[in-house]
């Protein structure tokens, strides 16, 4: 392996970035484990008609993730990006096992136990990209949003194959292997940010500039060091400066104010329009649907997370080819028609098979997957100003936990009142609001820096 002057060896982009994926594998599968956990849960536990509890031991991993983000954001900012990495896996490790072993019929500890892993969840989904970005080089940041999503999406389907490689079991044994497991991609992560250096980003903001260069060295070409530190060095004076100009209050002053509420819109419309309802239960909407068992249904969601998959590859494909509104416009349009038509279909053919629901779902999770998924993010990294960036992008993110979290609880609760369809109709009708939304309230992003958009 090469080494840099002072005899450090160099560190492989590959290996950074084979462990940031880790952190994307590691937040996608413990959203997604609890599909296929929770059926197996609900017959061990006897869960049956407890919507809410059910909404509670869905939905805790997202109310902890409203937490986590923001505080893992802030404590980073003092201890180090690499730091709370470490800590967010410890926390994954110890959370997974600790949803594994809890007490039978201990509902409320396993709650509990599902917002302490969300801390690390947020803190994941915060940090990871955060750091990996710090660490690339210029000329490869923007395919990392992109990226990340991909292997969210496949940490959400190895949760999928591992829940159906163990439906096997015994109930009593499934639902706890299941959540376990998550203990080993957290364990992969600990061990290989370990290796890893500190954010030279981060260390330049606490004057720490010659162990910056160290590292600068060790992942860059040595002719492009010191570029590279002035770079940071200026950037990092504007942001300070622009830290003590700006409040709260400025977020929405007459000059931010728009873009603001749009950037937060969007990120609160991909989350209330649904999609973590087909995530989290399809395996009960397929029970209900057809009358087939919860846990004879776990083929369902790897057939969803293949369609995740494969569309956050078509975005990367994609991304630059067509406008923003363009695209997320039209993933919309067919989302909430895909959610509208059961409800109508049901009403003039009453007699319509049952399956019919779970295909529209599915073009759903298509469109979905390449659209809203991952343009919510790039919208988000885009629209705000330097001056407001951190601020405004914070609280987009905690509305859009907010989200996940409020849809995990109450879908549960709504369907055990209502029709599966309509159900879905009252989604697609918020879906519907987001197109409107982004029509009028969004600008266009695509090709412009940042300053056009100010």
């Amino acid at each position: 392996m090469a080494q840099t002057v002072d005899g450090r060896k160099k560190i492989s982009e590959k290996f950074i970035y084979f462990f940031g994926a880790f952190g994307g594998i590691l937040f996608g599968y413990d959203i997604g484990v609890m599909t296929g956990a929770l059926p197996f849960l609900q017959h061990d536990w006897n869960l049956e008609g407890q919507a809410t509890t059910i909404g509670w031991i869905t939905s805790g991993v997202m109310f902890g993730a409203i937490f986590g983000g923001a505080t893992a954001g802030m404590l980073s900012d003092r201890l180090g990006r690499r730091k709370m990495i470490l800590a967010s896996a410890v926390i994954f490790v110890v959370g997974s096992i600790a949803c594994s072993i809890v007490p039978n019929n201990g509902t409320g500890w396993l709650i509990a136990m599902r917002i302490f892993l969300g801390i690390a969840v947020g803190a994941a989904s915060a940090l990871v990209p955060a750091y990996m970005s710090e660490m690339a080089p210029a000329r490869l940041r923007g395919n990392l949003s992109g990226l990340n999503q991909t292997m969210i999406v496949s940490g959400m389907l190895i949760s999928y194959i591992v829940d159906y490689l163990l439906k096997g079991l015994p109930h009593q044994y499934a639902w706890r292997l299941m959540l376990a497991a998550a203990a080993i991609p957290a364990l992969i992560l600990f061990l290989g940010v370990l290796r890893l250096p500190e954010s030279p980003r981060f260390l330049i903001h606490h004057g720490n500039v010659e162990e910056a260069r160290h590292v600068l060295s060790m992942i860059r070409p040595v002719d492009q060091v010191e570029a590279e530190i002035n770079e940071i060095t200026t950037t990092a004076s504007e942001e300070a400066e622009n830290h003590r100009k700006v409040s709260w209050g400025t977020l929405f002053s007459p000059r931010y104010r728009y873009l603001v509420i749009a950037g937060i819109g969007v990120a609160a419309f991909q989350q209330f329009q649904g999609a973590n309802a087909i995530f989290y239960y399809i395996p009960l909407i397929v029970e209900k649907a057809t009358g087939q068992a919860a846990g004879e249904a776990l083929m369902w969601p790897i057939i969803q997370g293949v369609i995740l998959v494969l569309g956050s590859l078509l975005f990367i494909a994609i991304a630059e080819k067509f406008n923003r509104k363009t695209l997320i416009m039209m993933g919309g349009t067919v989302m909430a028609l895909s959610f509208i038509l059961p409800a109508v279909i049901n009403m003039v053919m009453p007699n319509a098979h049952p399956m019919m629901i779970v295909v529209f779902l599915s073009l759903y999770v298509a469109f979905y997957s390449f659209t809203w998924a991952p343009l919510t993010w790039v919208i988000v990294g885009e629209i705000f100003p330097l001056a407001i960036r951190g601020r405004a992008s914070g609280i987009a993110s905690s509305f859009n936990w907010i989200g996940s979290f409020l849809v995990g609880l109450v879908f549960p609760i709504m369907t055990a009142k209502m029709s599966q369809e309509l159900v879905f109709f009252i989604f697609g009708v918020i879906c519907v609001l987001g197109v409107l939304f982004v029509k009028f309230m969004v600008p266009e992003t695509r090709g412009h820096s940042l300053e056009d958009i100010e």
